[in-house]
């Protein structure tokens, strides 16, 4: 059975011109283009279509899926393997909707939240994959070893202060102030000198992050849903990498 390209736009909730882009860079191609130019897809073409929605949703870019579908030919063990991770995140989340509902009824019953409840679900490890890629695992060793040896107050200033300073990214981004004006280079700064406490970063002989690892981070924030989410979704985090690779050039 095959579906024309109106009809698998329509039942994927996408557009036919996702599709033809999706063929012309190899990541979904038709099972055969008609005489009269149409496009139709077969059932393979359809769980193809089917990872790559899915690995996008998980906020990974083309170049990427294009990475990952050549090293996983088994689309019955590649998707088992997203629905294994999916499972796992859908824990996390359920945690992480959990502390922040036990907040909420905190703040009404006017007592005052636990910081061992606020971050429950919240995991350092989750960026460990891209960490030993890109950095090695030493790198993402020392990171970790750092972490875990953290005491929980010590722990929960620092998730405050992550909190904190992406808050104020995000109000910055919504507020329409240029990346390269004195307010968004003042929370690059910030975002500098946060990196710059943590260990296992690389960082420069002076302590702050390499110019290299900083450009690298924001554009993470924009490709990685993960990260966006943090700024307000990907326009946000936009403006977050934009206002860091100015300020990244003027002082790295």
């Amino acid at each position: 059975m095959e579906w024309s390209i109106q009809q698998i736009a329509r039942l994927a909730g996408t557009t036919s011109r996702t599709l033809r882009h999706y063929g012309e860079v190899g990541l979904v191609t038709p099972s055969r283009i008609g005489q009269n130019g149409y496009r139709y897809y077969d059932a393979g073409a359809l769980v193809r279509l089917q990872r790559v929605l899915l690995l996008r949703e998980l906020g990974l870019g083309i170049p990427a899926i294009a990475e990952i579908l050549a090293g996983q030919r088994d689309d019955t063990a590649a998707l088992r393997s997203h629905l294994e991770w999916l499972t796992t995140e859908k824990g996390r989340l359920d945690r992480l909707m959990a502390s922040v509902a036990q907040t909420i009824d905190d703040l009404e019953r006017g007592a005052e939240p636990m910081a061992e409840k606020m971050f429950d679900g919240f995991d350092h490890t989750v960026y460990k994959d891209e960490v030993e890629q890109r950095w090695g695992r030493d790198s993402y060793a020392a990171s970790d070893s750092w972490y875990t040896s953290l005491s929980r107050e010590e722990r929960d200033d620092f998730l405050l202060a992550a909190a904190e300073l992406a808050a104020d990214w995000s109000r910055a981004a919504t507020s329409g102030a240029p990346a390269d004006g004195a307010q968004a280079q003042a929370l690059a700064q910030r975002q500098c000198d946060f990196l710059g406490g943590i260990s296992g970063a690389p960082t420069s002989a002076d302590g702050r992050p390499t110019k290299q690892y900083f450009v690298w981070l924001g554009e993470s924030y924009v490709d990685d849903e993960r990260f966006a989410v943090n700024y307000g979704g990907r326009e946000g985090a936009a403006f977050v990498r934009d206002a860091m690779r100015v300020f990244a050039d003027a002082n790295l």
